[in-house]
C-alpha cells in the first residue's frame, strides 16, 4: 500500500480539517492554494516545499505555516517517501470575534521565513499537541471541539513566540539558479496583468525557453503556464471576493484576453465558476 491515513477529519477549504498521512511512493501535492491557514509538520522523510516565490528544503521536526491565499506546492526530495501532519483552519474558527483569538496568535503566519525548524525538546512538544488532537478528533467525545481550539492556540501561541525568541535564519536561495527562478517568480507575481509567454520571459531573463521550462517545473513544482494561470486566478478570486466589479472586466484585469478561457481555468482550480464563487463568498 501506497499510503496510510491515520486521521482524516473535516475538508480542506472548512472551518477546521487535520491529516496524518504516511507515504511510501513518490507524491506530489495538487491543491495550490486555499482561503484558510495551513500548518504543515514533517515527521519523516524530506520534501521540497514551494511558498510564494521560494523553494524550502523541509526536513523532520521542521514547523510550516502557509498564509491564507499564498501559493504553495510539495514535491519529493531525494528517496519518496514521507509522513506529515497538516491542519488548516479558517478565520472564523478562533477569528477576532472567539473569545480565544488574540492577533499574536497569527504573527507566524506573517513572518518572511515559513519555516521553523525545532529543536529537539520543542519537537517532542509539538508532536504532544498533535497527539492529543489527533486523539480529540478521533474519540469525539463531550466537548472536543472546544478542546481543539484550545490546543490549536496552544501551538500557534508556542510557534509565535517560537519564531521570536529564534531570530529567524536569513534565507539562502540553495543555488543561483533558485534564485534565478525565484525572481520570475515574482516578476510574474508583480507582472500578471500583462501578455506573458514562456519565450518572451526567457528572453527577458536569458535562459533559453526549453532550459527555463524545465528549471521552472523543477524548482517550483508547477509548469510556466500552470504558475501564471494560477496566479491571475488566484487574484481574480480576490477581486470578485473584495469588489462589485463585472466578471468579464476581472478576466481583463487579470490577463486573461479571452472570457471563455477565463472561465474554463477558474472553474479547473476553483472548482466553481465565477458566478457561484462570488456568491458563495458573500
Amino acid at each position: 500500500m501506497s499510503e496510510t491515513v491515520s486521521l482524516t477529519y473535516g475538508s480542506e477549504e472548512g472551518d477546521f480539517y487535520m491529516q496524518h498521512i504516511k507515504r511510501t511512493e513518490p507524491f506530489e501535492r495538487t491543491n495550490h492554494f486555499h482561503g484558510t491557514y495551513e500548518i504543515y509538520y514533517l515527521l519523516s522523510g524530506q520534501r521540497a516545499y514551494f511558498i510564494k516565490d521560494r523553494t524550502y528544503l523541509i526536513s523532520p521536526g521542521d514547523l510550516v505555516f502557509i498564509n491564507r491565499h499564498d501559493v504553495h506546492k510539495t514535491s519529493d526530495v531525494g528517496q519518496p517517501g514521507h509522513e506529515r501532519v497538516v491542519i488548516n483552519f479558517s478565520d472564523t474558527f478562533i477569528g477576532k470575534d472567539h473569545p480565544l483569538s488574540d492577533p499574536s496568535l497569527f504573527n507566524v503566519f506573517r513572518q518572511p521565513a515559513h519555516v521553523l525548524s525545532l529543536k529537539l525538546q520543542d519537537q517532542i512538544f509539538t508532536q504532544t499537541i498533535i497527539g492529543k488532537l489527533h486523539k480529540e478528533l478521533k474519540e469525539k467525545a463531550t466537548g472536543f471541539e472546544t478542546y481543539i481550539r484550545l490546543l490549536l492556540v496552544e501551538l500557534l501561541l508556542f510557534s509565535s513566540r517560537y519564531a521570536e525568541r529564534n531570530d529567524a535564519v536569513v534565507f539562502e536561495h540553495a543555488s543561483p539558479l533558485h534564485k534565478k527562478i525565484s525572481e520570475i517568480v515574482q516578476h510574474i507575481n508583480c507582472h500578471y496583468q500583462q501578455p506573458m509567454t514562456l519565450s518572451g520571459m526567457s528572453e527577458q531573463f536569458y535562459m533559453s525557453p526549453y532550459y527555463m521550462s524545465r528549471t521552472f517545473k523543477e524548482i517550483t513544482g508547477f509548469t510556466f503556464i500552470e504558475y501564471v494561470n494560477m496566479t491571475r486566478i488566484r487574484e481574480a478570486q480576490k477581486l470578485l471576493r473584495e469588489t462589485d466589479r463585472k466578471i468579464i472586466d476581472i478576466a481583463d484585469a487579470v490577463g486573461f484576453e479571452n472570457i471563455a478561457h477565463f472561465g474554463r481555468m477558474f472553474k479547473k482550480l476553483s472548482k466553481q465558476t465565477p458566478h457561484e464563487y462570488r456568491k458563495h463568498q458573500r
